[in-house]
């Protein structure tokens, strides 16, 4: 069961350029994302509900804030000095997205005081979801004259606890319900992605993307390989994989890019993590803003953060918080029309 909706407010950021960001306190989350295409028609590219119901009662986590721990954790427990701690389990045989009471389904304080920037802030406490430590939660939406979107994080423990922290905002270039991703063009910058096992778990390796479906170091077509006769993307039933970032974890980064050709939107990806989760969205069905049903393959994500059941897994960069210690991250996503 979701929070009460009670004191949800929400913020409307705006540029220079015409674009408009919605923001809400329920689940520190993005709403909607307004941008002009090509010829300077507006285009509402991130998809939504048409009210906090709907989202409570909703399937998918759009546009919302995600922790304690992004993506999924191996048999929904892991095990930190020496403790086992179990978690909710709430994906198969994994846990997934901070449980049953995640980042997603609270309402935050805000604070609007500047322009074109909202703070919200969550107390997390100890054992919530069945995590050790309190924690203090910080996210900072700002949209700027560049048509940057910046989503800043902030968090301190006062235990060691594992924390992963994303925005899984669905995108569509085209605009929210209008038709599939499949000849959206997408760059990511990696070269090489962590495969996963029939539970959607990392195995623990690092795999080449050259000559793959998994390759998109260049200009490709979401719809190219996604149904590909390889295990990994069996698996995810398209993509749902994390790819690992060229350059070092915590400075600001390229980490993808994509053109929608018809339109002419183009969305850029930086980020301070070390990974990005890009995921096909292939399980929809949801009815979505006017009554729209989001079909799936009708968006993608890509979610910056560190990699699936890292607390799992030695040979990953470790997403231990210790207490006393800030976290800080920042994702940027920039818009602009093919040139």
């Amino acid at each position: 069961m979701k929070d009460s909706n009670a004191g949800v407010k929400h913020f409307t950021l705006k540029n220079k350029n015409k674009t408009t960001a919605i923001v809400s306190s329920f689940g520190a989350r993005l709403v909607s994302l307004i941008t002009p295409d090509s010829k300077g028609d507006l285009r509402n590219v991130v998809l939504g509900y048409d009210s906090i119901e709907d989202v409570i009662n909703g399937n998918q986590y759009f546009g919302a804030t995600i922790g304690r721990y992004a993506n999924r954790i191996a048999n929904a427990k892991f095990n930190l000095d020496g403790k086992e701690y179990p978690l909710l389990v709430n994906n198969g045989e994994n846990s997934l997205h901070g449980g049953s009471l995640g980042y997603d389904s609270i309402v935050w304080n805000a604070d609007y005081s500047v322009d074109n920037k909202v703070v919200f802030e969550h107390f997390d406490k100890d054992m919530h979801e069945g995590y050790p430590g309190n924690i203090s939660v910080k996210v900072t939406y700002e949209l700027n004259d560049e048509n940057e979107l910046i989503i800043s994080y902030e968090a301190l423990s006062d235990k060691s606890t594992p924390f992963n922290i994303t925005n899984h905002a669905y995108f569509n270039l085209r605009g929210a319900g209008n038709g599939d991703i499949l000849k959206h063009q997408l760059v990511i910058n990696a070269d090489t992605f962590t495969p996963l096992n029939k539970n959607q778990i990392p195995t623990g390796e690092f795999v080449n993307v050259k000559g793959t479906a998994f390759d998109f170091l260049s200009l490709t077509e979401m719809g190219k390989n996604i149904d590909a006769d390889d295990q990994n993307i069996l698996f995810g039933s398209g993509f749902d994989h994390n790819w690992v970032i060229n350059g070092e974890e915590d400075e600001l980064k390229f980490t993808a890019k994509v053109v929608e050709p018809e339109f002419g939107i183009v969305m850029e990806v930086f980020t301070t993590e070390p990974g990005v989760q890009f995921y096909s969205a292939n399980f929809m069905g949801d009815v979505g803003r006017e009554g729209v049903v989001y079909e799936g393959r009708s968006a993608f994500c890509l979610e910056t953060q560190h990699y699936p059941d890292s607390p799992n897994q030695p040979n990953f960069p470790s997403t231990i918080l210790e207490p006393g210690v800030k976290f800080e991250s920042k994702s940027i996503y920039k818009f602009g029309i093919v040139s």
